[in-house]
């Protein structure tokens, strides 16, 4: 394991047990995090998350979250408020680069961190814009709740979506309690899934919600709609793709927090005209 020293910061490990303190921190910052997300994101990776420790107390922390042998996504970037600018971040960051190996990494950086981002080698690929409100209602025509034989299909429609296979993450994702997974279906063949889960906020997020279609796409939020009713939900929607931009705004959901998604190298071919909402700001 990776260990790395700024004066008294010593950089090393987190365990599961310790999520609570990192996603506290991520909710301070007005990420919303996911109340359950540790446990699928430990499930992808029980080594890819860290903390950075002062005479043993938390106070940075970084994840690198390996998927496969070509794919790493960086998140959960974040340092204690009382101690910023002191070093303890760029340290706990320094240290965790190297669990990714020779992987391209990926990330969703907040505008004040891009620069930074751009001088340890990463490149813009396009930017996202959080999209929050109450869902109208909408016909969630040919869309139910998956089923246990539904996870095979999903798995490959997911992986035409992200840049790496994600068979262990998704099996933990759509399945955690609180979360509500949702597929739409046409003359048997899968054309979209999404997933809504609550926060440690008071809005729902919504993520990922990738869908062959507008229309297979709304016909997911409309799903989504009658089982959230008349409270807040939030959707990361990425410009890359026109289409989830234009139906976001059609359903009255107002633009806010921005992030850019960016890599450090090539990644595979990916179905952006299928992406709506991306699954997590975290691991992508």
């Amino acid at each position: 394991m990776t260990y790395s020293s700024a004066g008294q910061l010593v950089v090393g490990p987190a365990a599961e047990e310790d999520w609570p303190v990192i996603s506290g921190w991520a909710h301070d910052e007005g990420w919303n995090p996911g109340i359950s997300d540790g446990r699928s994101f430990f499930a992808q990776d029980p080594e890819g998350f860290f903390l950075g420790r002062l005479d043993g107390e938390p106070v940075s922390a970084v994840s690198v979250v390996n998927y496969g042998a070509r794919y790493a996504f960086l998140g959960c970037y974040l340092v204690r408020p009382d101690l910023r600018g002191r070093g303890h971040g760029l340290a706990t960051w320094q240290a965790a680069q190297a669990h990714a190996g020779t992987r391209t990494i990926g990330l969703d950086g907040v505008v004040a961190q891009q620069d930074n981002y751009r001088k340890s080698g990463f490149t813009l690929a396009h930017t996202t814009f959080r999209h929050t409100g109450v869902l109208p209602p909408r016909s969630p025509a040919g869309v139910r709740q998956i089923r246990p034989g539904d996870h095979e299909a999903i798995a490959a429609y997911d992986s035409a979506c992200y840049p790496a296979d994600r068979p262990t993450f998704l099996k933990h994702w759509l399945t955690t309690e609180g979360h509500r997974a949702f597929v739409r279906f046409d003359d048997g063949q899968l054309t979209g899934y999404a997933v809504v889960r609550p926060a440690a906020g008071d809005v729902l997020r919504i993520g990922p919600l990738f869908a062959n279609s507008p229309a297979d796409a709304a016909a997911l939020y409309g799903a989504i709609a009658e089982e959230t009713g008349t409270a807040q939900v939030a959707v990361d929607v990425p410009e890359s793709n026109p289409a989830a931009v234009a139906l976001a705004r059609a359903l009255k959901l107002t633009p806010s927090f921005e992030t850019a998604r960016m890599y450090t190298g090539p990644i595979r071919p990916v179905a952006d005209q299928c992406v709506y909402g991306i699954t997590t700001l975290e691991l992508g």
